[in-house]
């Protein structure tokens, strides 16, 4: 009987495995492809921060890069609101009747910035979760693997 559960077990573990093998590949190409679509490439060497400097004139096609560009973002709007977020420019802005045009200018800045940089963290987010995954599926092969030698080994 416990056989026939190891065997059962097994050949569930052995096609879970290399389905979230091959989901987990899908899910990066897919990521990729839409990233290369976006055309975003980091500016050249002198233009980066401290950092970041590896990344000079390459485009953004990996999970790990689109976190690099989000960064980047983030230090420019920090740069250009004076650390100032969204919220707080717009608070500002209201407050003031919003009638001051450099802070209306300042709060679409910070909303696009804010804006772009959360899509790329959530391409980054996406990326991360293909390498569990990948990694969740190697785990559950080798597992089916093992529980199949198992069982065959009793029967």
């Amino acid at each position: 009987m416990m056989e026939i559960l190891l065997g059962l077990t097994a050949i569930v573990l052995l096609v879970a495995g290399p389905t979230m093998i091959v989901q987990g590949l899908a899910g990066r190409r897919s990521i990729t492809k839409e990233l290369a679509q976006q055309r975003i490439s980091f500016p050249s060497d002198n233009g980066l921060p401290a950092g970041l400097h590896r990344y000079a004139g390459t485009p953004v096609h990996t999970g790990t890069q689109a976190r690099a560009f989000a960064d980047l973002i983030g230090a420019h709007v920090t740069k250009a609101t004076g650390g100032r977020t969204y919220a707080e420019i717009a608070d500002e802005w209201m407050a003031g009747g919003r009638t001051d045009e450099r802070l209306a200018r300042l709060r679409e800045t910070a909303f696009m910035g804010q804006s772009l940089r959360g899509a790329l963290l959530g391409a980054y987010q996406a990326w991360q979760i293909t390498v569990l995954v990948f990694a969740l599926g190697a785990v559950f092969t080798a597992m089916g693997t093992a529980f199949l030698a198992l069982a065959m080994r009793g029967a």
